[in-house]
């Protein structure tokens, strides 16, 4: 296991350490659980990882582990990360090389949503519909993950997509850099909020045509580079 930040990776580092004071800020971190990690090497199995129970608010570059997804020997060390972190982070670094970034959280309405017995995103609006055929769900909850099986059965679960809602959990949001997968995860929350509003008015709910969600998720595409200005207006405020 590493520690200390190279050349190559100074600026992911400081990208990923901004999400996790920003998650903070949004309100969306919890004690000091929940996890965020970003690939380095190509195959995704050098990993950065923030270190066991430190808080999201406090997290800087330097903090953040550099790990080796197939070196499970890190968790004999004085230096460990979560156990449910490497369960889970680990796991998917080791078997999804193309979720080079993968953001885990508690966030309010993602969590009220994985609650419900549908957890289904419904599309009933422009941030609804944004990822209609991008979801994947995760029914197996057992408790705390922090076991590799659990690992195994959520990269099962994700297979190609980009955000796996994880049933009576919460969330989780993968992308090809920092602000993509924050942007993701930004939008996530969004879209539950305004999914759990509109089923607390007891009123049913006016879902999209399967054509029009699907033409409304293919109009974002060309909306994807918001996720870097709106991630570097963000960084800006820290």
């Amino acid at each position: 296991m590493k520690d200390l930040p190279s050349q190559d990776d100074s600026a992911l580092r400081e990208d990923l350490a901004a999400a996790f004071q920003l998650c903070h800020r949004f309100g969306w971190s919890e004690s000091v659980g929940n996890h965020f990690s970003a690939a380095l090497s190509e195959d995704g199995k050098q990993f950065l990882l923030n270190p066991r129970w430190q808080h999201f608010a406090t997290i800087k570059p330097q903090d953040l582990l550099l790990l080796d997804a197939d070196d499970a020997s890190v968790m004999e060390g004085p230096n460990a990360p979560d156990a449910s972190a490497w369960t889970v982070h680990g796991t998917m670094h080791r078997l999804l090389p193309h979720a080079r970034v993968i953001l885990h959280c508690h966030s309010p309405y993602a969590t009220a949503l994985s609650c419900l017995e549908d957890p289904t995103l419904y599309p009933i609006d422009n941030n609804t519909a944004r990822f209609f055929g991008r979801i994947a769900y995760d029914h197996g909850f057992g408790g705390i993950a922090d076991a590799t099986e659990e690992g195994e059965r959520f990269v099962s679960s994700m297979g190609a997509a980009p955000v796996l809602v994880m049933g009576n959990h919460g969330v989780t949001v993968t992308g090809e850099s920092v602000a993509d997968a924050f942007e993701e995860l930004y939008f996530f929350e969004k879209a539950a909020q305004t999914l759990i509003l509109a089923r607390s008015t007891g009123q049913p709910l006016a879902v999209l045509s399967d054509e029009v969600a699907q033409n409304t998720a293919q109009g974002w595409d060309a909306y994807r580079g918001m996720a870097a200005r709106h991630f570097g207006y963000l960084k800006s405020t820290l």
